[in-house]
């Protein structure tokens, strides 16, 4: 694909280029690959000035660059074509687009599948070996259930929905349209609920319906509960990565992002565009606000302010954090001072 036609395809977002000064470097870009690994034939971005030295130094035939001249002078001075524009990563995410589309299966069942006679299957819907449809489910058009998947009773899975190899649907989960469930996943199981007698634990029937709105996209071995009563909903076009585990009852806003092992326990009610960084963890029935962002590991054992970002554990303000975190370092200087001191005193 000439580079003056990747131009043409994304030029929604594209405020400047080097065709208009130099329409004879129109190079044959033939994939992507990430500026440091970049070849001839290749396009890659730029998101600042901070990867400035890598303008000079790549193998690259076309980048992606940030409305910086300099950048883009850089850029031309070494031959190479570009094209400018304010979110250099998001426009990277569509130029893969264009190189790359995932495998998609022909619509067909395969003969191995045990589907209940009950269940009813929409249009255009690929099912793979082994794939187990219980009795009562509803599967949407345009469906892709890869191999061995397994939806228990009742269950929903709306058009255009994406169920990777080995994930596992639950009774009366509902899932909305154009979501994705990765593989191992396992959505609708019984949240974790026994209560203390006096005799040992007594199991607490996990009755309620576990709710994916269109647009979710649940990461590899990452569980979603089913509560005791009501349910757990996670909103539209939400983003849960791998190994996360969202607790019966939480209710997760819309455009969130949930990074690998975050978990939450029962009850945590989540805004709306609310980023959760790795290992994140939040205790029973905290409120978590729009917008709110939680660092790496960061442990939440109290309700979080809309906009607010907090790191640490617990949770305080990030601020706050990098002041306490510089400290950490010092602590062992600052211990040895004290004991000075203290000797001072004593024999004062």
């Amino acid at each position: 694909m000439l580079f003056s036609e990747i131009v043409s395809k994304l030029s929604d977002n594209i405020q400047a280029h080097s065709l208009t000064p130099n329409p004879e470097v129109n190079p044959e870009i033939t994939g992507v690959a990430a500026i440091d690994e970049a070849t001839n034939g290749t396009i890659t971005y730029v998101e600042g000035a901070k990867f400035a030295s890598l303008v000079n130094s790549t193998d690259a035939s076309a980048l992606i660059l940030p409305l910086d001249e300099k950048l883009h002078t850089q850029a031309t001075e070494r031959g190479i074509a570009w094209l400018a524009t304010p979110e250099p990563r998001l426009l990277f995410a569509q130029a893969i687009a264009l190189f790359y589309q995932p495998y998609q299966p022909t619509p067909e069942i395969h003969p191995s599948a045990v589907i209940d006679p009950t269940a009813k299957i929409g249009n255009d819907v690929y099912i793979g070996a082994h794939v187990v449809i219980s009795p009562g489910a509803e599967i949407g058009n345009g469906v892709i259930i890869h191999p061995n998947v397994v939806i228990y009773p009742d269950a929903k899975i709306g058009d255009r929905t994406t169920l990777h190899a080995n994930c596992t649907i639950h009774e009366r989960t509902q899932i909305g349209a154009d979501c994705v469930i990765h593989s191992g996943a396992v959505i609708g199981a019984e949240g974790f609920g026994f209560v203390p007698t006096r005799t040992g634990w007594l199991k607490m029937e996990q009755s309620g319906y576990t709710v994916l709105e269109d647009g979710v996209e649940i990461g590899c071995n990452s569980a979603v509960d089913r509560p005791a009563v009501g349910e757990t909903r996670i909103g539209k076009n939400t983003k849960i990565d791998n190994l996360v585990q969202i607790g019966h009852g939480c209710q997760i806003g819309s455009g969130c992002a949930i990074a690998g092992q975050a978990g939450m326990a029962g009850g945590v009610k989540v805004g709306n565009r609310v980023i959760l960084a790795g290992q994140s963890g939040i205790a029973n029935q905290v409120t978590i606000g729009d917008g709110a962002i939680a660092s790496a590991q960061t442990g939440i054992h109290s309700d979080v302010a809309p906009g607010e970002i907090v790191s640490g554990s617990p949770a305080i303000p990030h601020k706050l954090y990098l002041k306490v975190s510089a400290v950490y370092s010092r602590l062992p200087d600052i211990y040895q001072t004290f004991k000075q001191l203290q000797r001072q005193l004593r024999k004062n």
